[in-house]
């Protein structure tokens, strides 16, 4: 998977389409990411007086998982979408780079 959790990505899709955000986790074996203020859901929560400090119930909002294919990595300098690619370097090390600019990332 391309998309790894730190990375500045733009929505491509759906209800959220243009909406941007940083990547919070990735699920490489499910295709998914969890992007920081985007795919909205309410959740109801059952109270936990157990939990620590005792979770309250009620209905929450929370991030839910998107594909990784609805989303693409911003580029810093256009701040526009771009494509991830691999590049071997000289030394050996593997590094991606964004399509079609080439800088490293």
């Amino acid at each position: 998977m391309k998309i790894k959790k730190g990375d500045h990505v733009v929505v491509t899709v759906g209800k959220d389409k243009g909406s941007e955000g940083t990547v919070i986790a990735a699920f490489p074996k499910e295709d998914r990411v969890l992007v920081e203020g985007v795919n909205l859901v309410k959740k109801h929560q059952k109270e936990n007086p157990q939990g620590g400090a005792g979770q309250q119930g009620g209905v929450i909002t929370q991030e839910a998982p998107l594909h990784v294919s609805n989303v693409q990595i911003v580029d810093p300098d256009t701040k526009k979408p771009a494509r991830v690619g691999y590049k071997v370097n000289e030394d050996g090390t593997k590094v991606r780079v964004l399509r079609p600019s080439g800088k490293e990332i």
